[in-house]
């Protein structure tokens, strides 16, 4: 198989899991489904399957570290939204706490939001990483401004995780597709679920806490 020589660089993954990773060490007890330390034991696994079951840059179509890899990027999600569940509750429920710690949790949970989201699309997009590179790729999930304007990027240009993370963040912060389009109904799904959890992190939990302030 052919490779391409437009490199993904493997390490902003890296490091995209480990803040995920502190982001989840610093939520309070009380907003942890389940055991304290399970999030992190699971965002720990998928930082190890992405160093050690890749071993370079072009093994990444390996079937079973993908799958790996989406499970674990699926279960930290889900984590994220019981999490967020776990606060509204709290809040609904009458629960006190300081608006300092409210605006914090709903920050953290926010940009982990945004992270998991970013790994998903960058481990489903076109078959994954390890496809993209390679010559047949599968199907887009997304359309990049690139895929239409080629004179603008370069020859062998592919999407990167960092192009992936910008979709994430902007799907979040706007709650719809800014200037990458979702083409699939599992993109359009996923990227409706992070709208959902962005929106009421910020409309809900957020105007709470600044209401608390106040």
């Amino acid at each position: 198989m052919a490779k391409r020589s437009y490199v993904d660089p493997l390490w902003h993954v890296q490091v995209a899991v480990v803040v995920a990773l502190i982001l989840q060490v610093l939520l309070p007890a009380h907003l942890v489904l389940g055991p304290r330390y399970a999030v992190p034991i699971i965002e720990a696994g998928l930082l190890l399957a992405l160093t050690f079951v890749t071993p370079s840059e072009y093994s990444r179509h390996s079937r079973s570290r993908r799958t790996m890899a989406v499970v674990l990027i699926l279960l930290t999600s889900l984590a994220n939204a019981a999490s967020l569940f776990l606060l509204v509750h709290y809040l609904t429920a009458g629960g006190k706490a300081e608006g300092r710690e409210l605006i914090i949790s709903a920050v953290n949970i926010f940009l982990t939001n945004i992270i998991a989201f970013g790994l998903l699309y960058w481990e489903l997009d076109s078959g994954g990483p390890g496809a993209r590179h390679g010559s047949a790729p599968g199907m887009p999930d997304f359309l990049f401004p690139q895929m239409n304007s080629k004179e603008l990027a370069h020859p062998e240009w592919i999407p990167t995780f960092i192009d992936y993370l910008y979709v994430s963040a902007t799907n979040a912060t706007a709650f719809s597709p800014t200037d990458t389009l979702p083409l699939t109904h599992r993109a359009k799904l996923l990227m409706l679920a992070q709208s959902i959890v962005s929106l009421i992190t910020v409309a809900l939990v957020t105007a709470r806490a600044v209401n608390i302030l106040s």
